[in-house]
């Protein structure tokens, strides 16, 4: 829209034998046609848009919409096409009352010319991404990279730099919020800040994807809390009424699980992608589990406490729904054992909890498939 405005204003210093022989109506013609293809190319892409996030909440799960609708490819069509549709708009409106000069009507060809360049390249790429945008594939992929960069993240920074909490100590004064909202990102180095002004410890108690309310307070403290200090506390903490990936170790592996699960209700019964999302977790926890010691960050904010997830409660989150909705598809439960096999053999440390997970596995064994197929997922956990 600014080009097409300020070409008016650049033609006056065009010399004149820099313009070309344009026809009458030839810009006029193109920002013609530009207008209603990118008015029509963008109600087409919400439209797709739409329809990839509503297919997304039927076949996966809607804690994956959150993801499609960040998808950067989508975002750059939709603002291109929307751009293009202004530009040509205000280019025609400038056509038909005299703005421009000779020269001025030279500057908005090639301008134009340029503009329809970007918009082929944008549309090219938008068609070809069209094509697995809000698939199942594609929906897996998006939620395990979440998945994946969230939890890698939580074990490099378990505690978020601060001290570990095991035990609240007493007497210590809780400071809560009124309503009921997810707890979305804490600033640790904030609360360390004024824990080290009014001399005091800070224990955190609502971490990234807990809820924060009246019983679950946000933090507790060692000294009687001002009402300014509360102020100050719960600025620390980013509070909304949905979860989000970021900072949520959580929330990946249980979008998946809920994949996995709908996969093998009874109206799907595609066990298929059950093994996809068995396949995407085990890689999500191969990823956590190969951080080096040396990776971890070192104590930052020592007047801080926190507690820590514990690995237990994130595999069980994962494995435990594909266990229970899998107990009938003997492939489903031979690859459950097999990825528990392979994550126990990728962390020796976890093996006990993982051969638990594993005679979980078999026990639903038994209780749904006949002698031969038990006996198949039981040799499936490697000696």
């Amino acid at each position: 829209m600014l080009f097409a405005l300020t070409a008016g204003v650049v033609g006056a210093w065009i010399p004149f034998e820099l313009t070309v022989e344009l026809g009458q109506n030839s810009v006029d013609a193109i920002l013609q046609i530009i207008a209603t293809a990118m008015l029509t190319a963008t109600t087409f892409s919400i439209t797709a848009m739409v329809t990839a996030y509503s297919s997304a909440t039927t076949i996966a799960t809607p804690r994956s919409t959150k993801l499609l609708i960040a998808d950067p490819t989508s975002q750059t069509a939709l603002s291109t096409f929307t751009g293009a549709f202004v530009f040509a708009l205000v280019g025609i409106i400038a056509l038909s009352t005299g703005y421009y000069t000779e020269q001025g009507r030279t500057i908005l060809f090639f301008g134009t010319l340029v503009v329809i360049g970007v918009i082929v390249i944008t549309l090219l790429r938008w068609i070809g991404h069209l094509a697995r945008f809000g698939r199942m594939a594609d929906v897996i992929d998006r939620v395990e990279d979440a998945a994946t960069a969230a939890l890698v993240s939580y074990v490099r920074r378990p505690t978020l730099g601060a001290r570990e909490l095991t035990r609240l100590p007493e007497p210590s004064f809780p400071v809560a919020v009124d309503d009921a909202r997810y707890v979305l990102a804490v600033d640790v180095a904030r609360l360390d800040a004024l824990a080290h002004e009014h001399d005091c410890e800070v224990y955190v108690g609502a971490m990234p994807g807990s809820i924060a309310d009246v019983l679950h307070p946000l933090v507790h403290v060692s000294t009687p809390p001002t009402e300014s200090m509360r102020d100050r506390i719960r600025a620390a903490f980013t509070l909304e009424r949905h979860r989000d990936y970021d900072q949520d170790p959580r929330l990946g592996v249980i979008a998946l699980a809920e994949i996995g699960s709908r996969a093998l209700s009874p109206g799907t019964n595609d066990p298929g992608t059950a093994i996809e999302v068995t396949a995407a977790l085990q890689r999500v926890f191969t990823s956590a589990f190969r951080v080096d010691d040396g990776e971890i960050a070192p104590l930052e904010h020592d007047r801080v406490w926190v507690p820590r997830t514990h690995m237990h409660d994130l595999l069980v989150d994962a494995f435990r729904p594909l266990t229970r909705d899998g107990a009938g598809f003997v492939e489903v439960l031979i690859r459950l054992q097999k990825c528990l096999g392979a994550l126990a053999a990728t962390a020796p440390e976890h093996r006990a909890l993982l051969r638990r997970l594993s005679a979980e596995v078999e026990a639903r064994a038994r209780g749904a498939l006949p002698r031969r197929e038990r006996a198949a997922v039981r040799d499936a956990w490697p000696s």
